[in-house]
């Protein structure tokens, strides 16, 4: 496939990107309502207005630096407020909160493939027809799968604050998830660490790009399949 210009590649990319995060906030939201907590609903964050979770760093200027450097599509927005306490089985219920969010992801990552195969019926449009309705169509599905895929993968990174994070707190013994849970203040430095400072020392310690980009690659993979577009 031929090298878009910048201008088409933030189209294609940006527009995916905060649906899908947009998503991946609300339903975060809805199941803590579901198990007791209208913290969010309360502010207002039960919306898919994206002018309501829009990050300015996280969800556009991230996101823009990574398409011009032609690196992997990153993006988060504001995180959907959840109090704990509102919950009817906290530790319990904040599992299933936090599982809201990638299995979203991996929810419009299957419909997405699903309707890739009924459109493009496992066809890749070629160059000269990337430019047509169809085939910004075609790219922004295809983008919206992939963003899909790496933001389910990667929130599942058993750290805090990453939602993998809550979910190994929620399994800990009490006393132990209370110190790990500690281990969240330093979430934002370890992200800009491994997303930027990491790769930039040395390549052997892109820690996204070697071991988060494979799983994220074979779940990718995966999707391709029902989407009939193996071998991309």
């Amino acid at each position: 496939m031929t090298d878009l210009p910048l201008s088409y590649t933030i189209a294609v990319w940006l527009i995916p990107l905060v649906i899908a995060i947009v998503f991946h906030e609300v339903a975060h939201g809805y199941v803590a309502r579901l198990f007791g907590d209208h913290t969010a609903e309360r502010m207002g964050r039960l919306t898919l207005n994206p002018i309501r979770h829009v990050d300015p760093v996280g969800t556009v200027v991230l996101p823009m630096v990574l398409a011009i450097a032609h690196a992997p599509i990153f993006g988060w927005a504001k995180p959907v407020p959840v109090e704990g306490r509102n919950l009817r089985n906290p530790r319990r219920d904040m599992i299933f909160v936090a599982l809201a969010g990638p299995g979203t992801n991996f929810v419009l990552a299957t419909l997405t493939a699903l309707l890739l195969a009924a459109f493009f019926s496992g066809s890749v449009p070629p160059d000269d027809a990337l430019y047509t309705a169809s085939g910004f169509a075609f790219l922004s599905l295809l983008s919206f799968l992939q963003v899909n895929v790496f933001l389910g993968v990667f929130n599942l990174i058993p750290l805090p604050p990453f939602d993998g994070g809550h979910v190994v707190q929620g399994l800990l013994p009490r006393a132990a998830a209370v110190q790990y849970a500690k281990l969240a203040r330093f979430g934002f430095p370890v992200l800009l660490i491994l997303l930027f400072v990491l790769p930039m020392l040395s390549p052997q310690l892109d820690i996204v790009r070697r071991l988060i980009g494979p799983i994220a690659n074979a779940v990718f993979e995966i999707f391709l399949g029902i989407a009939q577009l193996t071998g991309l």
